[in-house]
């Protein structure tokens, strides 16, 4: 083999910077995409960690017809239908994706507070109840809507992505739309990342001092609803309040998830010499009362916030 030259190295330089290039410009969208899609940051992350090592391994094949940006997004929208054709045969529960899907997750808003295309990423990044309702639709409808719906893809673009021809594309589409008027909110603008203000981050430090009945029912809507799947919903203020006030040792953390209050939450069990990340619960806040808290159980979703499993007290 012969050794290589000088323009070669000088070729190899240029697709290695045209490539750090690609990652810092959509790396953070593609993660917000990839969200969209699996429901949960830990997935989406896998999801983009393999898009651009694909792309990487791909890229004398890049021939510059379509942007960097859409080369990248049709690359980790085909890795998500990979690695979701088994499930696309399976049966999706009904009623709220709140109560039953234990794979649905937060995505934290410190994801997208820095760096040159933070505005772009944060107003593609959707609210939870259009996340709840994607987890109805079937793997290839779900990637057909958030294409076109969410991205606004051109339905031959959709079409070209998914490797099917433009009549089938339209009806994904089709389907795809039914199911989330069905489940989600009607008006599309709620369906983008809420903007959080100064009330609604002082009701979330009350809420993170809260400690008995009392202090909870103070800041609880009539019929505020607590969901923490595959637990049944806890509804009505009394009920959660007093599940809210039990006499546990926690540790909470306020942060902001989807554009909601949320609170990072940490328990230590009697006995125990640290507290371990719990749950993350995400607050929907109207008239200044909370009216839903989406509990989120697991350590790794408290991770993602870039927070440790364990505290020491």
């Amino acid at each position: 083999m012969s050794a290589p030259t000088r323009g070669d190295d000088a070729m190899a330089d240029e697709s290695r910077a045209w490539f750090e290039a690609a990652h810092a410009a959509h790396h953070r969208e593609l993660l917000a995409h990839g969200y969209r899609l699996t429901g949960n940051v830990a997935d989406a992350d896998d999801l983009v960690q393999e898009t651009f090592l694909r792309a990487w391994k791909a890229r004398d094949t890049f021939e510059g017809r379509a942007s960097a940006r859409t080369w990248l997004y049709r690359i980790a929208t085909n890795l998500f239908l990979d690695t979701r054709k088994a499930a696309s045969r399976r049966t999706t529960p009904a009623g709220d994706a709140f109560e039953w899907n234990t794979a649905l997750g937060p995505f934290p808003d410190t994801l997208l507070d820095a760096g040159p295309h933070t505005a772009h990423a944060a107003a593609e990044t959707v609210e939870l109840a259009l996340i709840a309702a994607l987890t109805h639709l079937p793997p290839r409808q779900r990637a057909a809507f958030v294409l076109r719906d969410v991205h606004g893809w051109t339905p031959a673009e959709v079409a070209d992505t998914l490797g099917v021809a433009l009549p089938a594309a339209n009806s994904l589409l089709q389907r795809a739309r039914a199911a989330v008027r069905r489940h989600a909110p009607a008006d599309p603008r709620d369906w983008r990342r809420p903007a959080l203000t100064s009330a609604d981050e002082d009701l979330l430090r009350r809420y993170a001092e809260a400690r008995s009945p009392a202090d909870f029912r103070a800041l609880l809507a009539e019929d505020v609803r607590i969901t923490m799947p595959p637990e049944p919903a806890i509804v009505g203020v009394d009920a959660a309040a007093d599940f809210l006030g039990r006499p546990l040792d926690w540790r909470t953390f306020p942060a902001s998830a989807n554009g909601r209050p949320a609170l990072l939450c940490y328990l230590r069990e009697p006995g125990a010499t640290h507290y371990e990340a719990l749950a993350v619960d995400v607050l929907r806040i109207e008239g200044g009362r909370i009216a839903e808290s989406n509990a989120f159980i697991g350590a790794h979703h408290v991770t993602a916030f870039g927070m440790p499993r364990l505290l020491v007290p």
